[in-house]
């Protein structure tokens, strides 16, 4: 990996591009009361795994539905890649450190295809590196990446490409 400061971003730069793409305001909350460590393009896919609506009371018949298993993507920095993004969901950066986060908000995307943005509170650090301070995880300015239309085989599995792009925070000073 490059230098750690080829990842930092500031929130100036990152409230005109949440607010050029008019974005929902959440993102905009947690971005006040952090500070940006880094900021990850990511490019891959959300799998989904064929299987029945367990939603329905047991009893009733239930359908086949596309319900999502884990993303697959890779991290990126000016085209480099820096990482990966995996389930847990988990990020893991080339210089050795690496996050686990667990959602606390999720906000509708721009457009119905879109994989919601969200607010994930990391859970556990593993490792030294950019990450080791990061506290909170916004995707942010999805694009692609929700199952579209009905499953027929239980057990198959569905790749959707997707883009997001991932900002890390850590508390204010």
């Amino acid at each position: 990996m490059k230098t750690p400061s080829k990842l930092l971003l500031n929130v100036a730069s990152v409230a005109c591009l949440l607010l050029a793409v008019r974005a929902p305001a959440q993102p905009l909350l947690a971005i006040d009361k952090n500070t940006i460590i880094a900021t990850l393009h990511a490019e891959g896919a959300q799998i989904y795994e064929c299987k029945p609506d367990t939603s329905k009371p047991a009893g009733q018949p239930r359908a086949l539905t596309w319900q999502f298993r884990e993303p697959i993507a890779t991290l990126m920095v000016g085209g480099q890649s820096v990482g990966r993004h995996y389930a847990g969901p988990n990020w893991d950066l080339v210089d050795g450190g690496a996050v686990k986060g667990r959602v606390v908000t999720s906000t509708p995307a721009a457009t119905a295809n879109d994989i919601p943005w969200l607010e994930l509170e990391v859970v556990d650090h593993r490792n030294k590196g950019i990450l080791s301070d990061a506290v909170t995880v916004l995707r942010i300015n999805t694009k692609g990446g929700l199952a579209q239309g009905s499953c027929e085989s239980e057990g198959k599995y569905l790749g959707v490409p997707y883009a997001a792009d991932y900002l890390f925070l850590r508390k204010h000073d």
